[in-house]
């Protein structure tokens, strides 16, 4: 009968990283050689600064909300702790693409009458002019579909990295007399932090490639970029490939960036 292999054994040579790494090699090769395939590529290429804006804002701003939300379902109050509930099992019943077709054309002007409401007499101060739904962009609506999206998956990574910590740890730092904001700031959170990573980064990864669907918006990223150069053109082909390609290199190259901070984190707990 075969025996399973130790945990002590060495870790399969990245073949699968050889190959894909070839694959990339090649295919710039021949995207530089080609007129057709250059002039794609320097069309699509210039969403990606768009889709790297995205990204990184509509990331950061989900996890500052889904630490929030984190949080208050881990509260001692049972209102806040329900409230979370709530936010969470709702946003993450609704497909990403329906709430940012919600955010854009129904959440987007909700907020404009709300805003113009609540300001009016500043308005009629002639403090500020009147807030306009035309003067929200597409770009914003679709970082704030975004960012309410994954604010509700983030919020349960960062929950599941806080419970974690041993509570054997949380009571001395009760013994010690750290307050509730110390423990979680110099106890709870550093700990929790190498727990949560590793389904961090999957979801910053996963939020690259979900950041095409504002594409529907008319943003200009990658894959707008793709679509109007396509109906152009006609060479749909040549660029969804361009488009597949830019993603893989974003996409792979972020994962094994994680994956080595994961690796370098880990290796530091255990000295």
């Amino acid at each position: 009968m075969a025996t399973p292999p130790s945990s002590s054994s060495k870790p399969d040579f990245p073949w699968w990283l050889v190959v894909a790494g070839a694959i990339a090699i090649a295919a710039a090769v021949f995207v530089a050689a080609s007129d057709l395939y250059t002039q794609v590529f320097a069309t699509v290429a210039k969403g990606i600064g768009i889709t790297v804006f995205v990204t990184v804002v509509a990331f950061a701003l989900a996890s500052v909300i889904g630490l929030g939300i984190a949080l208050m379902g881990l509260s001692g109050s049972r209102l806040m702790r329900q409230i979370a509930r709530f936010y969470v099992e709702i946003i993450r019943g609704v497909p990403i693409l329906v709430l940012l077709f919600w955010i854009a054309f129904a959440g987007a002007p909700a907020f404009v009458a709300a805003w113009n409401a609540l300001t009016a007499p500043l308005q009629s101060a002639g403090f500020f002019g009147e807030l306009l739904v035309r003067d929200v962009s597409l770009l914003w609506r679709a970082i704030m579909a975004l960012t309410i999206g994954y604010s509700a998956f983030i919020s349960e990574v960062f929950r599941a990295g806080i419970q974690a910590v041993e509570k054997g740890q949380i009571e001395a730092a009760k013994a010690l007399g750290l307050s509730r904001s110390q423990r979680f700031r110099l106890i709870v959170f550093p700990q929790a932090i190498r727990t949560i990573l590793p389904p961090l980064g999957n979801d910053f990864v996963a939020m690259v490639k979900d950041s095409s669907l504002v594409s529907v918006l008319g943003v200009a990223d990658i894959t707008q970029m793709g679509k109007v150069y396509a109906a152009g053109s006609f060479r749909f082909f040549e660029t969804y490939s361009i488009v597949a390609y830019i993603y893989l290199i974003l996409t792979v190259g972020l994962s094994l960036a994680l994956r080595a901070l994961e690796k370098r984190l880990r290796r530091q707990h255990e000295e």
